[in-house]
């Protein structure tokens, strides 16, 4: 660790140069609580390339010198599968007025620096710059409070959420699919969205 962090945000078609670190970064944060998630480089390369072939993408990087320490996605809502956007439709709301944060990783030695709050402001600031979108939205695995895998200091980071504008919304939810550690198939989870209304001023 060199103690000279930089933060830097790409979009686009320059996101490819850095697909391979991006994989081997979110696999390696999230086998953590709650995500468990026993990842696959080529799956992870091929899901990165949405990012990269989506203009209006961002990709907030943290390096440690050259190496790749930490990253926060997002993307237009549009862009998302139909188990994200249809939750959405559902209640009214129009994908093409909203931004899709996608996931937030970074190393275990790096946190409790003020990085967390640091994707949330270069996400935002970029979502502010196109201009056109009224709703930043996210969603969550939601884990039971007495899962057997989750640490006894866990503390989920609703508290940071919240501080940026962020308020739950049960009835917005889906599933997702994947590979638990230590299970030999794939397993649905329930997913809810968190969102923020961009009319109010930057956080």
């Amino acid at each position: 660790m060199s103690g000279i962090l930089r933060v830097e945000r790409w979009s686009g078609a320059a996101i490819k140069a850095v697909l391979p670190k991006l994989a081997k970064l979110r696999i390696a944060v999230f086998r953590e609580f709650p995500y468990l998630y026993e990842g696959d480089t080529a799956y992870e390369e091929q899901y990165l390339k949405t990012y990269m072939n989506i203009a209006d993408s961002v990709m907030a990087l943290v390096k440690d010198g050259e190496r790749v320490v930490g990253a926060s996605s997002g993307l237009p809502l549009s862009a998302e599968p139909p188990n994200v956007i249809e939750p959405f439709t559902t209640h009214g709301y129009d994908p093409h007025r909203i931004f899709y944060y996608g996931e937030s990783v970074l190393l275990p030695e790096y946190r409790g620096r003020g990085l967390g709050k640091r994707f949330f402001i270069e996400r935002e600031a970029h979502v502010r710059g196109l201009s056109r979108f009224e709703i930043a939205c996210f969603c969550a695995v939601e884990r039971p409070p007495d899962h057997p895998l989750r640490p006894g200091n866990y503390r989920p980071p609703n508290g940071l959420w919240n501080q940026h504008g962020f308020v739950r919304h049960p009835e917005l939810n889906t599933t997702f699919s994947w590979r638990d550690v230590g299970e030999s198939t794939e397993s649905a989870k329930p997913m809810v969205f968190w969102l923020k209304t961009l009319t109010s001023k930057a956080m």
